[in-house]
């Protein structure tokens, strides 16, 4: 099986390099060797020249205050560039996967979206992932597409990594406590992408769109304590007296935020009789590897 992956550099796509290596030969570009998403006509060329099976799409447009602004852009990569891809996988009767966001849906309530609920996107980041999911489902090719949230790596910037930098030179922080979600591993989602590939090679009819996510549900603000009472329990020495949680509506950006961020995944784990762990077992193996460095 020959799997092209784009995006190989990113949190997610990093990780994936790792979980698809094992299943076939595996080829991994980034923007600066023929994996560029915004340059349509070369994106088009490497997959007919590469003749891939899989195409495993983990590259995006993922500042999500930018787009606002930065609006073709956002939408040439995870929009366009989806259709394209779409567009040569079904050509090729290659599989596409894609990975999407929860930003689609309103962020209202306290329910745990499903993927059948209708979609209202509150930003532009999401209204372009929406377009990304819309034409890979329009264009019939074989695929799957993972929605997910809260997406953290060991590699890279995360919101852990910035609460410790943080903690060490401020006695208090303030956290948005009214955003619910639930923290998901890099790790994890390209193992549960591994895992997929491997069945629906066997079980077509198991392609479509999927939420994937840890289990459980945490505010910025809980998931701020959690690093930070986990580093302190390891020995490392903080600056950090007191954590305070607030409200989104204090701390305004361009693109507005969902408060709910909640997924429900119960479609994927049925589906390939998947367990999905805690986020809190996640973050903390996380946590360890890079207090170890």
């Amino acid at each position: 099986m020959k799997i092209l992956l784009l995006g190989k550099n990113g949190q997610v796509g990093w990780e994936l390099q790792r979980s698809l290596a094992p299943l076939g030969e595996l080829i991994s570009l980034d923007r600066n060797t023929g994996g560029d998403l915004s340059d349509l006509e070369a994106l088009r060329a490497t997959i007919r020249q590469v003749k891939p099976q899989v195409i495993v799409n983990a590259a995006a447009y993922t500042a999500v205050d930018k787009a606002e602004s930065e609006t073709e852009l956002a939408d040439r990569v995870n929009g366009q560039a989806s259709q394209v891809m779409a567009q040569e996988a079904a050509s090729l009767s290659a599989w596409l996967i894609h990975y999407s966001t929860d930003y689609v849906f309103s962020g209202q309530g306290a329910q745990a979206w499903q993927e059948t609920d209708s979609v209202a996107p509150v930003n532009h980041y999401g209204a372009s992932k929406l377009a990304g999911e819309q034409a890979i489902i329009a264009s019939g090719c074989k695929h799957l597409i993972f929605r997910t949230s809260w997406v953290y790596g060991a590699r890279g910037n995360n919101f852990a990594k910035t609460m410790l930098r943080l903690a060490k030179d401020r006695e208090s922080l303030s956290v948005i406590a009214d955003q619910i979600g639930a923290p998901t591993g890099a790790d994890l989602i390209a193992d549960v992408t591994a895992l997929a590939i491997q069945q629906v090679m066997h079980r077509p009819e198991l392609a479509g769109l999927y939420h994937l996510a840890a289990a459980g549900e945490v505010s910025w603000y809980g998931y701020a304590c959690h690093v930070i009472d986990f580093a302190k329990a390891q020995g490392e020495e903080l600056a950090v007296t007191a954590v305070n949680p607030i409200d989104t509506t204090a701390y305004p950006t361009p693109a507005r935020r969902p408060l709910n961020s909640r997924l429900n995944t119960q479609k994927l784990r049925d589906n390939f009789s998947l367990h999905l762990p805690d986020w809190q077992s996640g973050v903390t193996r996380m946590l360890r590897e890079v207090l170890n460095k």
